[in-house]
Parts: structure tokens; C-alpha cells; sequence
């Protein structure tokens, strides 16, 4: 909403729904397995649709086929595990978001080490926010190679009390600047272990 979208949304649990009403631009309790539920509320007329039933499986994957059978273009479906999710995409979805597998990942990464934030991509490529590691300090990034040598590409550098801004080859990182690098994600992870 906050993007000046129209949002639909749709809970069996009145009382859920009644709580979001002043939240989203439409609320509405129905059971989104019945199909004259999803006709009367328009649901297919939606370019995007969120499925976010997790705790029933079977009425997830139901209401994934329906939508998909009726032409919506995007579907983005929760998932509870792998096969869960290997399940949603032949039935219809566009999307399978798997969250407390990709929170799990992601903490992960930042209980294990030196990574104040971490997104990693399907192709085994991530995103990575860190404290500049010593051996990448006090000169040019051009000049100290980092792509050539650790494989990964430092975008963006914070330094204390200022914005991030775009790194380039004549940037010099400072001790205690916060960086963000990216690529490979076994480069990202030993490039901020280093010391």
C-alpha cells in the first residue's frame, strides 16, 4: 500500500481480518478454497496474488491450481519445505518463497561469522554487508585487486556517520568502514572471515 498498490486481503479468521482493516485497502474473510468465494471477490483480476497458507498444505496448493487456472500472472506462494514448494510450482506458482528456510540460512551466515547481513541468491551468488576486512584497506580498490584475488566485487562502503555510497576502483576503504560486496557466495564468506 505504502507503493500506492490496492491490497486484497483474504483470511477464513474473522477476527485477523478485522484487525487488518484499516491496514490494507480491502479486507475480507471467505474461504479462498471456494471457488465462488475467489469469483465473487475478484481475486483472478489481480496481477499479483500472495498465497500465504502455510499450515494447510492442501488448501495451499488448491487455491495456487485455481489461481493459476484462472490466468493470474503472478502467483507467489508460501511454502513449509522443499517438497512443498516442488509440489507448488507444476500446480501453478510462479514463485515459491520458503521463509523460515530462508531466515534459517540467513542467520546462519550471521551467527557464523564476521556478516552483518546476508542474501544469497538461487545461483549461488549473495549479497553481503560486512566490516571491511584490514587486508582490503588503505589503498585504491583497483589497485588491490580484489575481484582478481578474493573474487568478489565491494559495491557499496558506509563509513561512520555517513550514507552508503557506490564503491569504484579509486575508492579507499578505511579501517572500520562497512562494506558491501558481492559475488560467489563461498568467495563472500571467506572474504569476510578474513582478519
Amino acid at each position: 500500500m505504502r507503493r500506492g498498490r490496492d491490497v486484497l486481503g483474504v483470511d477464513s479468521d474473522a477476527t485477523l481480518v478485522q484487525r487488518l482493516r484499516d491496514e490494507l485497502t480491502h479486507v475480507a474473510a471467505a474461504d479462498c478454497t471456494d471457488p465462488e468465494a475467489r469469483e465473487q471477490l475478484g481475486v483472478a483480476e489481480f496481477s499479483r496474488v500472495v498465497v500465504g497458507i502455510g499450515d494447510d498444505l492442501e488448501a495451499g496448493i488448491l487455491v495456487t491450481s485455481n489461481l493459476a487456472d484462472a490466468g493470474v500472472r503472478h502467483i507467489w506462494a508460501k511454502a513449509v519445505s522443499r517438497q512443498h514448494g516442488r509440489i507448488l510450482e507444476p500446480v501453478g506458482a510462479h514463485h515459491v518463497v520458503l521463509p523460515e528456510h530462508d531466515m534459517g540460512e540467513r542467520v546462519a551466515h550471521l551467527v557464523t561469522g564476521r556478516l552483518l547481513d546476508f542474501i544469497e541468491f538461487d545461483d549461488d551468488y549473495a549479497l553481503a554487508r560486512t566490516v571491511a576486512p584490514a587486508s582490503a584497506t588503505g589503498r585504491p580498490l583497483g589497485e588491490l585487486r580484489v575481484r582478481a584475488e578474493c573474487g568478489i566485487t565491494v559495491v557499496g562502503i558506509k563509513r561512520a556517520g555517513e550514507d552508503f555510497t557506490y564503491a569504484t576502483a579509486e575508492t579507499v576503504v578505511r579501517r572500520g568502514d562497512i562494506i558491501i560486496v558481492t559475488g560467489r557466495t563461498h568467495a563472500v564468506e571467506i572474504f569476510a572471515e578474513l582478519v
